[in-house]
């Protein structure tokens, strides 16, 4: 089939603050790795070459890490044109194909995109979901997982206009009979807030007691944490995500949070 994809990463991550003031969502590390790169790793996975990402709050940032990676839409209005509306600005370069879907904040792990495509009758819109498990549901049982798979009559008409996917294609989908939703076999966070930013931290290691990058130096006592590049800890870190370049000072302790910085002001608990 005629597949591209697009990795929506414009968002200001405004539940995330502080820690989204200097760095874009898509760009926060978890296990160690920006959420955009896994976004990325996991279309690669499916044999998808041709790609795009958007972007829109520090824009620069988004640009400069994807360099000639993907194709690069970059909004330039006063608010991010939402995810519709980044695919509608999109639609001259998706140009009749069906176009596969991924939100840059979306923590997946253990498992594959893959279902979405398999055995698709690319008529129907695709949603990759997890069972709701006590929070909101949002399709059926369900809660969206992050990945979309749209056919092209439903991207056609999209304009370069601030609106979202869930009224412009999901739900008109929904009322057509015409939407679906396929079970991820993994682990699926939605990122956006800190409490499950920390939380994706922490399903990234896995069984490991530490994830600590080789150019961190670690003096102080460190259980349960990440420890990003050229980070310093010199105190104790539990529970917790050390930001590249940030530092917990000797005497200090840094449990269920984010150090972002250099200095305890520079902290988000959960």
């Amino acid at each position: 089939m005629a597949l591209c994809a697009v990795i929506l990463a414009a968002g200001e991550g405004r539940r995330l603050r502080p820690l989204t003031d200097a760095v874009p969502k898509a760009l926060c590390p978890v296990g160690n790795v920006p959420l955009l790169e896994r976004a990325l790793t996991a279309v690669a996975a499916l044999g998808i070459d041709d790609v795009a990402v958007n972007a829109w709050y520090h824009a620069d940032q988004i640009v400069d890490f994807v360099g000639d990676r993907a194709h690069l839409s970059v909004e330039t209005g006063p608010a991010p044109l939402g995810s519709a509306g980044g695919l509608g600005l999109l639609r001259d370069w998706i140009a009749g194909r069906d176009v596969l879907v991924g939100n840059a904040d979306a923590y997946l792990s253990g498992g594959s995109v893959a279902p979405l495509l398999s055995g698709w009758d690319r008529k129907s819109v695709r949603l990759l979901g997890v069972p709701a498990n006590g929070r909101p549901a949002e399709f059926g049982m369900h809660r969206f997982a992050g990945f979309s798979l749209l056919p092209w009559h439903r991207v056609a008409n999209l304009e370069a206009v601030p609106t979202d996917l869930v009224r412009s294609v999901w739900r008109p989908a929904e009322a057509d009979d015409e939407l679906e939703v396929v079970d991820y076999d993994g682990t699926y966070i939605d990122s956006g807030t800190p409490a499950d930013y920390l939380a994706a931290n922490m399903h990234a290691l896995g069984a490991a007691p530490t994830l600590i990058d080789r150019s961190a130096v670690v003096t102080g006592s460190v259980t349960r944490a990440v420890i990003g590049a050229r980070a310093q800890v010199n105190g104790y870190a539990h529970d917790a995500v050390v930001w590249p370049d940030a530092v917990v000072a000797a005497g200090e302790q840094v449990v269920r949070a984010i150090r972002y910085g250099r200095s305890a002001t520079d902290t988000v608990y959960v």
